[in-house]
């Protein structure tokens, strides 16, 4: 699926994502959806490996109102700067929004200057810093949620309205989505934004359609986008034994046996890690049963 078909006549595209985001009903709050035990569980494990301390502020670029490290960690803090990686075909710039510490992924292809977010959660304002105010910013072309939950959702409308962005998520999270995906997509289906391909993994137990994109890097290693179904420490989580099951085997059998330990993955909160990091831990997590 290229970013052509995807464009189509702008100015109807924009008039038809103004409109949709205009007329939706109000939103769940992340506090009416939130249990907190999965959130508070993440963010305790990311502070407990020494995550949470400040930042030094050197090599700082500036896209808008939002101030970005070029050195990139995978570490970004709630509410601070955004983490630029810059490789020979696309950058990814990685920032927190929202209460519970979502990552955001703007996806920038270097040749085209077309880019595609994953995961609008919050914050619109913010993410549009990110993407820009002047005319050599990004042309906003995508925007894929990786899974159904209101914390990583609740500002599509808003940035995809603003940008005239197409909207992408799996057919089994669609319904409770604020706004009609324009693309359904599934396992092995790919989408491409300027030069940049990306393959869609689904990866079912956290939710029926949750999903993860890989780009696989023709002159380095590949970067893999798994939004709540892969964390350092384990995979996302499940409300009964079946879905655990489920999960850990996608994750296993679709990212671990398919992709090599050099692949760094970027999940919905948190920080960055490496599959060779996790590998080793695979039958400790099937063991303890999350």
């Amino acid at each position: 699926m290229s970013a052509a078909e995807m464009l189509g006549p702008t100015t109807d595209k924009n008039a038809s994502a103004g409109s949709r985001w205009g007329h939706r009903a109000c939103s769940p709050s992340t506090s009416q959806y939130i249990s907190g035990t999965y959130e508070s569980t993440w963010h305790t494990r990311w502070m407990a490996n020494g995550c949470g301390g400040s930042r030094s502020r050197r090599g700082l670029a500036s896209l808008g109102d939002v101030n970005v490290v070029e050195e990139y960690t995978g570490h970004v803090e709630p509410g601070g700067d955004a983490a630029r990686r810059t490789l020979d075909a696309l950058t990814i710039t990685k920032l927190s929004v929202g209460p519970m510490d979502n990552n955001a992924y703007l996806l920038t292809c270097r040749t085209s200057n077309e880019a595609l977010l994953i995961d609008a959660a919050a914050d619109p304002e913010r993410i549009s810093d990110l993407i820009g105010h002047g005319p050599d910013r990004p042309a906003l072309r995508l925007v894929v949620t990786t899974h159904q939950h209101p914390d990583h959702w609740q500002a599509l409308g808003a940035v995809a309205g603003a940008n005239g962005s197409y909207t992408a998520a799996h057919p089994a999270d669609a319904e409770p989505l604020p706004i009609p995906p324009d693309h359904l997509v599934e396992q092995g289906d790919t989408l491409t934004v300027g030069d940049i391909t990306l393959e869609v993994i689904h990866l079912r137990g956290h939710t029926p359609g949750s999903i993860a994109l890989l780009y696989r890097d023709p002159n380095g290693h590949p970067h893999l986008f798994t939004g709540d179904s892969l964390f350092p420490g384990g995979v996302g989580k499940t409300t009964s034994p079946e879905e655990f099951a489920t999960l850990v085997d996608d994750v296993e059998q679709r990212i671990f046996a398919e992709l090599p330990d050099d692949t760094w993955f970027y999940p919905g909160h948190g920080d960055d890690s490496t599959l060779g990091a996790e590998r080793p831990k695979i039958t400790e997590w099937r063991d303890r049963g999350w």
